[in-house]
């Protein structure tokens, strides 16, 4: 089956489901559209117990999609920019230390924290996991990939809370920024597990890290700069140009990354900052225009939708291949590993929180709503395929744990976050 092929299959179910979603369930779309695609997945895995060829024959096609790569290099950069802008730009900057304190702190925490929670349930003879060779570096892995939220889930259930536009706004920044924080520590754990711990240094360590952080940074604000001139200058007069161009950009700031070994993460969300901001920044001006046409904002907004609609039918889909090679004592554990990702999210969210409020006022709660809005999406099923096969079956309870943290994340966080609102 060829791309064309596969994007017609997807497009139509996407189109099917969301009509379902809207008449029947009638649930936020990123839940609908989720029950939806794990309700084909069963009734694909049930048909499999009856026709084998059948099973085979779905699972060698989502096989040979290669998820990690389609979500990484194509969707999740133009789902970042779209987030980013959607967001209240002079509302970021004035929370600035805030976003970047909770985005950082909380992903580093939560990436040990998880990482060595799972290790040590691993180790424990109890679930009979020992053998499966995971090593302390493989279960940081599993933790880095776990703990950055999916901002376009995140996003999609925050423009519906109703929040104040400050609680609003660190939800989405924190969410935007620790997906590239998350990338950036899955990468440095990457190369520490291929080269050898032995062969690693701090220094070495260090260097990459501020590399990827700095470099993506720098590569963002530098084409979100030249972009931001461009369409000024354009002056809102031909906006299908600066739909041409926006797009354009979002791939020019992904093939420049990968050249130059950077975070595309953060300088997609970077650029898309920079595009986001008035012509005029004085905001005390009545009917401030933007740099870009509301237009092109809407093209935006249509495109995000899209690719979102497809991203939770591909997430749903996965459950196959993954189901497919799973021990009895997996659900046991990955129990216990959801409660760790859940606390560990709050004490990493609490504690720069708790920091800050001798600073800055936070709304009552603010922890505890930004915890369990902490949704988990594609971005970390794409990491965990991403694992190299040199980790044996132990990548196969990573995968498992990674999907019921998702699936847990989405189905009874994201149905239960307006009433923890309210």
């Amino acid at each position: 089956m060829n791309i064309l092929e596969l994007t017609t299959i997807l497009l139509l179910l996407a189109s099917i489901f969301s009509i379902i979603n809207l008449r029947l369930l009638k649930l936020p779309q990123t839940i609908g559209l989720m029950i939806l695609a794990i309700g084909l997945s069963i009734s694909v895995l049930a048909i499999g117990l009856i026709s084998p060829s059948f099973l085979e024959t779905v699972t060698t096609l989502i096989k040979s999609y290669d998820f990690e790569i389609l979500l990484i290099d194509v969707m999740l950069p133009f789902l970042l920019f779209a987030g980013a802008i959607s967001v209240d730009v002079h509302e970021l900057l004035k929370d600035k230390v805030t976003i970047l304190l909770l985005a950082t702190f909380g992903v580093i925490f939560s990436t040990f924290a998880v990482g060595s929670g799972v290790f040590w349930l691993v180790e424990q003879p109890f679930f009979g996991l020992n053998e499966l060779g995971l090593s302390y570096i493989d279960c940081l892995l599993f933790g880095a990939l776990i703990a950055p939220t999916d901002p376009i889930a995140v996003l999609a259930m925050v423009k519906k809370m109703n929040l104040s536009l400050t609680t609003e706004t660190r939800i989405a920044g924190e969410s935007l920024f620790n997906d590239g924080i998350g990338v950036v520590i899955f990468l440095t754990l990457f190369k520490i597990r291929k080269q050898g711990i032995d062969n690693i240094s701090i220094g070495s360590v260090s260097e990459l890290f501020a590399t990827e952080v700095i470099g993506g940074v720098a590569l963002g604000a530098l084409i979100g700069y030249l972009g931001l001139k461009l369409v000024k200058y354009i002056e809102n007069e031909h906006v299908e140009l600066e739909v041409l161009i926006t797009l354009s950009l979002v791939l020019l700031v992904s093939i420049v990354s990968q050249q130059f070994h950077v975070s595309g993460v953060l300088g997609v969300v970077v650029m898309g900052l920079f595009l986001n901001r008035n012509v005029d920044t004085d905001k005390k001006e009545a009917g401030v225009q933007k740099a870009m046409g509301g237009y092109v904002y809407k093209f935006w907004h249509l495109l995000d939708e899209t690719l979102n609609a497809i991203l939770f039918i591909l997430i749903g889909l996965e459950i196959i291949p993954i189901f497919q090679n799973f021990d009895s004592s997996y659900f046991m554990i990955s129990i216990l590993t959801i409660a760790i990702v859940v606390v560990s999210r709050g004490i990493g969210v609490w504690t720069p929180i708790k920091f800050l409020s001798y600073f800055k006022s936070f709304e009552k709660n603010t922890a505890m709503i930004i915890t369990w809005g902490g949704l988990r999406g594609g971005l970390s099923i794409a990491l965990a395929l991403n694992l190299p096969n040199e980790i044996g079956e132990g990548k196969n309870l990573i995968l498992f744990l990674t999907y019921m943290v998702v699936l847990f994340t989405i189905l009874v966080q994201g149905l239960t976050l307006k009433k923890i609102v309210k």
